[in-house]
């Protein structure tokens, strides 16, 4: 068929045509936002899982939801090797540029840009990865104290002052949450702590791989108390079938029911796998519907761009121990396994390949490793 108008998106965070058996999960954090807008207490909420389960693409949803209903997002993508304060101080810059300037907000407004230029000032003497410049005048006292606890306290009552004055509310959806130090996170756990003690409508929609929820356990004992953690994993065959194949049904193309099961069962119900085979599916058969030969065929095609880009990205990452401590968990056959069959395989004692399992899931490498 047309590969032109291929239905479906296998892309790093891209929505896919149909985003099946995630409802309850965008409608909770669609409640705990209007709360939050209306300066009621909620928590803010962190989604968890593995990679390829869509984490990313809930994230953008949550978003796109506080956006309808009046809120501003932070939007904050955190890679390895950055600092929390360089990630917000140009994410900031562009909120406070985008809420809208009325009279009656103009001095909570710029008391949170002088804030911020505050923060910034103070942080580019600490961190070295802060690359932004605040076009206002500083206030000396407030988030320039050199203590990222305090000084992001100030920074967020002054920005939750500015957007309980419009009567809306500030959303953090920071992605890979898990990269960020866990003094950091320490930090911005308190002052998301601090805020939701004064009610103010500031709240953060958090992903991670599954290592973020014992981070976060870790800085802040209070943690679990603040945050929703939501584990998000794959979907149950009835949505799996329904991320498939409604999207070719909108063109009117069908599945056979054997076409439907082969890539069920080779995508185990990963929703970006799914669109990886649906893609491939579309572009090999000829005609509808797509058969269990097409399905086949697709599964191969599937494997090799795979083999080739998103896990050949990732294994090249990794150093020649930790490459042979997966090839031992592959040997292994399906998991989870234990540490010490593997220690076992690698002909290495339990405690000497440890720190390699714990650089392998710092990396997001594991796939349901198991003491």
């Amino acid at each position: 068929m047309d590969p032109r108008t291929n239905p479906y998106a296998p892309g790093a965070g891209v929505q896919p045509p149909e985003l099946a058996g995630r409802d309850e999960v965008i409608d909770r954090a669609a409640v705990a936002l209007e709360r939050i807008k209306d300066r009621r207490p909620a928590r803010s909420v962190v989604l968890h899982g593995l990679r390829g389960v869509g984490k990313t693409v809930l994230l953008n949803k949550i978003c796109q939801e506080a956006e309808v209903i009046g809120c501003a997002t932070v939007a904050i993508e955190a890679p390895e090797n950055r600092s929390l304060p360089g990630l917000l101080a140009p994410a900031l810059r562009r909120t406070l540029l985008t809420i809208n300037r009325g009279q009656a907000i103009w001095s909570t407004l710029a008391r949170a840009r002088r804030a911020l230029a505050s923060f910034v000032g103070t942080v580019k003497i600490k961190y070295q990865d802060v690359e932004v410049t605040i076009d206002s005048e500083t206030a000396p006292g407030i988030a320039d104290s050199g203590d990222l606890e305090s000084d992001l306290i100030d920074l967020l009552t002054a920005l939750g002052q500015a957007a309980a004055d419009r009567n809306g509310a500030v959303v953090f959806a920071v992605d890979d949450l898990q990269y960020v130090p866990e003094e950091q996170i320490a930090s911005l756990i308190l002052a998301l702590h601090r805020l939701s003690q004064h009610q103010l409508p500031v709240t953060m929609v958090a992903a991670g791989l599954p290592q973020l929820v014992g981070r976060m356990g870790k800085a802040k004992s209070y943690a679990e108390r603040l945050f929703e953690f939501t584990e998000i994993d794959r979907l149950q065959d009835e949505d799996a079938r329904l991320a498939l194949c409604v999207p070719a049904e909108k063109d009117g193309v069908e599945f056979t029911d054997a076409a439907v099961n082969e890539v069920l069962g080779q995508t185990q119900g990963y929703p970006y796998f799914l669109q990886e085979w649906g893609k491939h599916c579309w572009d090999i058969a000829e005609t509808s519907p797509i058969s269990l030969t097409d399905a086949t065929a697709a599964t191969a095609a599937a494997l090799a761009q795979l083999d080739a880009g998103f896990f050949r990205v990732r294994f090249d990452r990794l150093t020649p121990a930790e490459k042979r401590y997966m090839r031992a968990m592959a040997e292994l056959g399906p998991g989870p396994h234990r540490s010490g069959d593997i220690a076992d395989l690698l002909g290495k004692k339990v405690t000497s390949a440890a720190p390699v399992r714990y650089n392998l899931i710092n990396k997001g490498m594991q796939f349901l490793l198991r003491n």
